[in-house]
């Protein structure tokens, strides 16, 4: 038997299928585009493909992420801090904090035998996200791979404030025209943003193992920045991107064994039709 996630997030879109042993069978990761409901038809034609599999050996599909409800093929929908602590935990069972800084917003979850008991998130203001970090990449000329490198080199880091996205982009400018260091500068981003969501995740309380995912757990120079205000070191998954969608599948899991358990179980006649979705 096979089980799949789908995490359309705000930015990147994430897929996965996993076996009845919860093993890794396929993992897929795109770009997240305007038409949702086409974009889910082409990332499940994609990662079957991938897997060698056909849609109907997919016992149980479970959608999350923003876009969650333009998945027409979904078993169920559920939300994307419920599968991110399964995700956490099924890759980190010791974790009771997970740290999630995504395209567009961050949250912080406590987590307990893979259930989420606690969080807090950001406004939705998208500074202090993946986001905020590609604008401010463009305002530098560097790619968005380059922030992380870049700020290692640095001696010590410039203050930036990032309550606005435009104001930081302003003050960045004016920081460059003035002769301050690139890498220092950057080094003062990852600085501000770190201060941000740790102060933010502490309403909650921070215990270990603390877990951080999402793609800006990529950038290095980010991931170091947390951990000095944390006093302590991440567990980092070796794909960030995934664990939403993963936690997904997880889900998918564990209603179609429930569901089969209570005789409700009905497999949903799934057709990827994307011609006439969007007529």
């Amino acid at each position: 038997m096979y089980f799949a996630g789908l995490d359309i997030g705000s930015t990147m879109t994430k897929a996965v299928i996993i076996d009845g042993d919860e093993r890794l069978i396929g993992k897929l990761v795109v770009q997240t585009g305007p038409e949702h409901r086409r974009l889910a038809n082409k990332v499940m034609v994609d990662l079957l493909a991938q897997a060698g599999l056909a849609l109907s050996e997919v016992s149980y599909l479970v959608a999350t992420g923003y876009g969650r409800v333009n998945v027409p093929f979904a078993d169920a929908q559920t939300t994307e801090l419920t599968c991110h602590a399964k995700g956490v935990h099924h890759l980190f069972p010791s974790a009771a904090t997970a740290i999630d800084v995504g395209g567009q917003d961050a949250k912080g979850l406590r987590i307990k035998g893979g259930r989420m008991v606690n969080f807090v998130m950001n406004d939705k203001c998208a500074a202090g996200t993946g986001r905020f970090l590609e604008v401010l990449a463009e305002s530098m000329n560097l790619r968005l791979d380059e922030l992380g490198p870049t700020s290692l080199r640095a001696t010590r880091s410039m203050p930036v404030g990032i309550t606005c996205t435009i104001f930081a982009q302003q003050e960045i400018v004016s920081q460059l025209c003035a002769g301050i260091p690139v890498e220092e500068i950057i080094a003062g981003v990852h600085d501000a943003i770190a201060t941000r969501i740790v102060r933010m995740t502490r309403l909650i309380g921070i215990e270990p193992d603390v877990v951080l995912t999402g793609g800006v757990a990529k950038n290095m120079g980010f991931v170091k920045a947390v951990e000095k205000h944390l006093g302590r070191s991440l567990l980092i998954p070796e794909d960030s991107f995934i664990t939403g969608a993963l936690g997904a599948a997880l889900v998918a899991r564990a209603k179609f064994s429930k569901e089969s358990k209570a005789g409700t179980y009905r497999k949903k006649d799934r057709v990827l039709r994307e011609a006439t979705f969007f007529i």
